[in-house]
């Protein structure tokens, strides 16, 4: 992609995070083993940048079994030692506790409503929401519909799924389309969906 298009200002930054914004971000996803990877990865950058999560990404999937929820589910105090000494992803106890936890959490979640696929697309009637901001500025951290998926999943035993991280989640994830309108990738994503199997 030339650089003469225009783009969500964060993207500008660096090139890991314009292919990632050009690519990924607010693309709809569905499959579950795209949500539950992102999930875990929102969660890890609690408190850091994406671009840090974004160049260890490789390093995470194969540190945790490339996302496998029925693998890391089964982790012991091996692999968490493992993990913690592992200078390729972020070595937060809390942190690998966390994504441990989430992947039982998820296989329960799967077992009950079928996956995050489904739980997550009924908070929204199975369409992204498409908003229309003109400026980074006006772009929230979070919203009501944050506030109550994140409460859903604490409810299920989610942990690192505050507010903040789930809204942040939403938009990688495509739930959202938060992509300035003067993007080049807002308005494609907004006709694109319409070709997306609910």
């Amino acid at each position: 992609m030339s650089g003469d298009v225009s783009r969500c200002d964060w993207a500008l930054n660096s090139a890991i995070e314009t292919a990632y914004h050009d690519h990924e971000w607010g693309v709809p996803k569905r499959d579950e083993h795209s949500l539950f990877e992102f999930l875990i990865l929102e969660g890890a950058q609690a408190g850091l940048s994406w671009r840090t999560i974004l160049a260890k990404r490789d390093h995470f999937r194969a540190a945790f079994d490339g996302f496998d929820a029925e693998r890391m589910a089964r982790y012991d105090d091996r692999d968490r030692a493992r993990l913690m000494a592992d200078a390729g992803i972020v070595r937060n106890r809390l942190k690998i506790d966390a994504a441990i936890g989430n992947a039982r959490a998820y296989l329960e979640l799967r077992a009950a409503v079928g996956g995050l696929s489904p739980f997550l697309w009924d908070f929204v009637d199975g369409k992204p929401i498409i908003n229309h901001w003109q400026h980074m500025a006006e772009v929230p951290a979070q919203t009501a519909l944050s506030d109550r998926i994140s409460k859903a999943l604490k409810q299920r035993g989610f942990r690192f799924v505050g507010s903040t991280i789930v809204y942040a989640y939403l938009q990688a994830a495509g739930l959202i389309n938060d992509h300035l309108v003067h993007c080049f990738r807002h308005a494609p994503l907004c006709a694109d969906e319409a070709t997306v199997p609910r």
